[in-house]
């Protein structure tokens, strides 16, 4: 880490290493361990509910910047749900959803808390890339959102979620920068000092640059759209979207009608 802040240096070769699936199975079982608690809105997943309409907002007035309207009724993809935090904030507003997800104790917990809140969300454990290659072009929207800096190789997630969308479909990304401020605020700051998430929740070394973040839109034929940064007030204890993308960003991306 000391390097990386020193030098600037991007991912290493070890990344793109496709001989093996793109997971992560460390951190799929820190996850898993804690699976029981995705809807805990004051426990460790808080800040995600909290800038969860944020995100959902967010991605509703991309599509209409789009010319595509709202999520209603639209074919929408979250990639990484989780235990659907997100998955369930775009079915409330009329889309129909499939979720995915590696961590199996997450997927149980979503399917569980869609049922009870008697939502219809098709939540299924699988890699981006596997499911890309059995669901060519079949969703409007896709999104990808805290997911990409927790696997190896997050150039590969975006090009499966391009595969995954439609031509002239839009494609939401999130994820954190990687540069001194970034680790001074989402790891010391969130992690040690405000308790916002548990310790060790990211590792520095797999922050993505925006910059980088598109080049890999490019490399998968998106085209970069627009970008937000998530900002957190300590004093008020509340999140919201700046211009600032130097810590936590949103990069909405197009995928070319055909």
């Amino acid at each position: 880490m000391t390097e990386e802040l020193s030098t600037g240096n991007s991912h290493t070769d070890e990344r793109s290493h496709t001989d093996r699936p793109n997971v992560d199975y460390d951190e799929v079982e820190k996850f898993n361990s804690i699976a029981d608690r995705w809807w805990d809105p004051e426990g460790e997943f808080k800040p995600l509910h909290e800038i969860n309409p944020l995100r959902a907002n967010f991605i509703e007035q991309q599509l209409n910047k789009a010319g595509q309207g709202s999520l209603a009724e639209k074919k929408v993809i979250d990639v990484g749900c989780g235990g659907g935090i997100l998955s369930e904030a775009m079915a409330y507003r009329g889309a129909h959803v499939t979720g995915i997800d590696m961590a199996e104790s997450s997927i149980k917990v979503a399917q569980q808390h869609a049922e009870s809140n008697n939502l219809t969300i098709d939540y299924q454990q699988s890699t981006a890339e596997a499911w890309a290659a059995s669901h060519h072009e079949q969703y409007d929207v896709v999104t990808c959102l805290e997911m990409l800096e927790h696997v190896p190789d997050p150039s590969a997630i975006v090009a499966a979620c391009a595969a995954l969308c439609k031509p002239g479909g839009q494609l939401i990304f999130s994820t954190i920068n990687r540069n001194p401020k970034s680790y001074l605020f989402a790891v010391l700051g969130a992690e040690y000092v405000l308790n916002l998430i548990p310790q060790g929740t990211h590792d520095y070394s797999k922050f993505i640059r925006p910059s980088e973040l598109a080049q890999w839109i490019r490399q998968a034929a998106l085209t970069t759209v627009e970008s937000k940064g998530i900002h957190y007030n300590p004093l008020t204890k509340r999140f919201r979207l700046v211009k600032d993308v130097s810590v936590n960003y949103l990069m909405h991306a197009s995928k070319p009608a055909e």
